[in-house]
């Protein structure tokens, strides 16, 4: 009896450290889903940010040297 009271014990205690083990492994997986959301979002912001500056820079370009405000130098 004892022996079958060991092996009860050491499958509970096993168990229990399974249990920690697949807790500790959820939270860290949250945490992980939670920053690769937030970098998510960060790159759609840019991505965003990005194609707005690309569409200047294009109205910029079709625009010319000629529609800018600032005058040409003297020596033009």
């Amino acid at each position: 009896m004892t022996s079958e009271r060991m092996d009860s014990e050491a499958i509970d205690e096993r168990f229990q450290i399974l249990e920690s083990k697949v807790l500790y492994q959820d939270r860290t997986i949250d945490d992980l889903n939670e920053v690769v959301t937030k970098q998510q979002d960060q790159i759609d912001l840019l991505t965003a940010e990005l194609e707005r500056l690309r569409q200047a820079l294009v109205a910029i370009q079709e625009r010319g040297i000629e529609n800018t405000e600032e005058p040409p130098p003297p020596h033009y």
